[in-house]
């Protein structure tokens, strides 16, 4: 991450235990999806791909086309 302080070393979080248990861990502090990747970002090295497994899926709200009268 750019705002991550480069000279400070984090911890890697190599597979996908580690990963569970971070979120686990993180889960009371944040409030939404984005607070947890911006925690887990800002406190760890992680694998996107793998934390996008382990994350729930945010579906867009459905827009329906307005019908034609």
């Amino acid at each position: 991450m750019l705002n991550a302080d480069p000279l400070v070393a984090r911890p890697k979080l190599v597979n996908a235990a580690l990963l569970a248990r971070a979120l686990d861990g993180l889960r009371p502090q944040v409030s939404s999806s984005a607070e947890m990747w911006q925690a887990l970002t800002d406190h760890y090295v992680v694998d996107l791909d793998a934390v996008a497994a382990l994350l729930p899926a945010i579906e867009p709200e459905t827009q329906w086309l307005s019908t034609r009268d």
